[in-house]
């Protein structure tokens, strides 16, 4: 004799969700998506003008003013404008602080790749205690211990530049209407 009470098919047991790991999350997680054509044409075409600027500049004084960390600076700031390592404050103070430490540095310990390596990480922490992301102010401390340019010269052309990457970026937020505006903060 059947002395159950049940009349249906089982109930089934409730799904408990199994948290992710990290690597799983990141398999899963998506890439932004893809610019339209013309928001990509506008960025390169911004950033490729503002460089080619540069190296006019630097064929006029006779002074190479295009140095790689400013090429990275223009990329962040035509491409990823509203990223806090493309913000004014990042991009200027960013650079004059790689610069400060790539001299110090020099004058402490001599032009070596040991010194260069020592310098980025000093300008790292210094960026990073001082709210100033840019990434490529961390090359701009490597490239001032390996090259050892003149400071007199060199200190003035690289404030220039990054002012004038930033100028450009606000120009170009504006030109475009659909553009993300630049800069998402000043200081």
């Amino acid at each position: 004799m059947n002395t159950s009470t049940t009349t249906g098919p089982p109930h089934p047991r409730p799904v408990e969700a199994v948290p992710l790991s990290p690597r799983a999350r990141l398999l899963r997680a998506k890439a932004p998506a893809r610019p339209t054509a013309a928001a990509a044409l506008h960025s390169v075409s911004a950033a490729t003008t503002v460089l080619l600027a540069l190296v006019g500049i630097g064929a006029v004084i006779h002074e190479p003013v295009l140095i790689p960390p400013l090429a990275a600076s223009a990329a962040l700031v035509h491409s990823a404008p509203t990223l806090p390592l493309a913000q004014p404050r990042g991009v200027v103070i960013g650079h004059m602080l790689g610069a400060a430490v790539g001299y110090a540095a020099l004058a402490a310990a001599g032009s070596s790749a040991w010194t260069a390596a020592v310098a980025a990480g000093v300008t790292l922490a210094l960026l990073t205690v001082a709210r100033t992301p840019h990434s490529p102010a961390v090359a701009t401390a490597v490239v001032t211990v390996l090259q050892t340019p003149a400071p007199a010269r060199f200190v003035p052309l690289l404030f220039g530049s990054a002012v004038l990457l930033v100028l450009t970026g606000y120009a170009g937020s504006r030109i475009r209407r659909d553009a993300p505006v630049y800069p998402a903060y000043w200081w």
